[in-house]
C-alpha cells in the first residue's frame, strides 16, 4: 500500500520565444501537445499538458514566449497569457538556451522576481554547447543571476537529462487531489489541435513574415466510419498575401495540406479528408474582437 500523500499542481513553463518550451512539453508527455517550428512566437495560446502518475499529477502550462515587441493586440494577449500562467503556478520552469543569454532572457527574469513560486532554471539545448566545459561556466553564471531552487541542464530535443528534471518536479507540488481525470492529456479540443497542426505546416512552408499574419480556424470536424473530415479556413490580413499562401498553381497549399493530413492520419489512426480555404480578414491580429472570435484569450 502506498502511504505517500498525493501531490498535484501547476507548473508554468516560461521563457523568451524560441528557447524550446513546447519541445520540452512534448518530450515530457511523449507526444505532440504543442506545435513546434524554428520560428519565434509559434505558441500563441496557453495549453495544458496533464501528466498523471500514481503519486502525483503535474499540470504543465505551455505559454507563449514573453517578448518585448508587443505592439499588436495579439502580442499583448500572448504576453498577458504567459504572465497569467505565472500567477497561478506552484512551480516555474524558466527555460533558456544553455549557450546563450539575451536581454530578453533578462526581461523574463525581471518578471519572475514578482512570483512567489519556486523557480527551476532549465538550461536547454545543451547538445549545442561545445566544448562541454562551457556548460559548467553557463551553470555557474545562471546560478549567480538569481536564487533559483535548482539549475538543471537538459536537451529537450535529444531527451537528455529530462528524466532527472522530472524526478525533482513532484517534490515542489502541493499536497492535493488530482485536478483532472486520469486519462486526460490536454485541455485542448481536437479542432484546436487540428488547426494548430495546419498552422505549424504553414509556418514551416512559408519563409517570409506571412506566418505572423495568419491563423487557422476549423469550421467543420466530423468523424464517422470512413474517417475524419475537416474544413479549415486560413485567415490572412491582406489580399496581397493570398498568392503567397496558395503558391503557384496552388502548390504550396497542396504541400501544406498533404503534410497536415499525414500527421493527423498518424495521430487519429484513420483516413483524414482535409479541405482548406484562404480568406482575408483585415488586420485581425490587431483587433481584440476578431481575436476573441478566433479563439484567442482575452487580456
Amino acid at each position: 500500500m502506498n502511504n505517500n500523500p498525493f501531490r498535484c499542481g501547476f507548473v508554468a513553463v516560461v521563457g523568451r520565444p524560441n528557447v524550446g518550451k513546447s519541445t520540452l512539453i512534448n518530450c515530457i508527455m511523449g507526444r505532440k501537445i504543442s506545435i513546434v517550428t524554428p520560428k519565434p512566437q509559434t505558441t500563441r495560446h496557453r495549453i495544458l499538458a496533464v501528466d498523471t502518475h500514481p503519486d502525483y499529477q503535474t499540470v504543465y502550462v505551455d505559454t507563449p514566449g514573453l517578448h518585448r515587441k508587443a505592439g499588436k493586440v495579439m502580442n499583448k494577449m500572448m504576453n498577458r497569457t504567459a504572465s497569467n500562467a505565472l500567477a497561478d503556478a506552484d512551480l516555474v520552469l524558466f527555460v533558456i538556451e544553455a549557450n546563450r543569454w539575451t536581454s530578453e532572457d533578462q526581461d523574463v527574469l525581471a518578471r519572475l522576481q514578482n512570483t512567489d513560486a519556486p523557480i527551476i532554471a532549465v538550461l536547454n539545448k545543451t547538445d549545442k554547447v561545445h566544448p562541454k566545459e562551457m556548460l559548467l561556466q553557463a551553470l555557474a553564471e545562471m546560478s549567480a543571476r538569481h536564487a533559483f531552487a535548482e539549475v538543471m541542464p537538459i536537451s529537450a530535443k535529444k531527451n537528455e537529462n529530462v528524466d532527472r528534471l522530472l524526478g525533482i518536479v513532484p517534490g515542489y507540488l502541493p499536497q492535493s487531489d488530482a485536478l483532472y481525470p486520469q486519462d486526460m492529456i490536454t485541455d485542448r479540443s481536437v479542432t484546436f489541435q487540428a488547426a494548430e497542426i495546419i498552422r505549424e505546416k504553414l509556418t514551416l512552408a512559408l519563409r517570409q513574415e506571412i506566418p505572423y499574419g495568419l491563423t487557422v480556424q476549423v469550421e467543420r470536424y466530423e468523424k464517422d466510419a470512413n474517417g475524419v473530415a475537416i474544413d479549415a479556413v486560413i485567415w490572412i490580413e491582406r489580399d496581397s498575401q493570398k498568392g503567397i499562401v496558395v503558391g503557384k498553381g496552388g502548390g504550396l497549399l497542396k504541400k501544406v495540406g498533404r503534410a497536415a493530413r499525414l500527421e493527423l492520419k498518424a495521430q487519429y489512426g484513420v483516413p483524414v479528408h482535409l479541405e482548406m480555404w484562404v480568406k482575408v480578414k483585415d488586420n485581425w491580429s490587431d483587433s481584440e474582437k476578431e481575436l476573441l472570435r478566433l479563439g484567442y484569450e482575452s487580456p
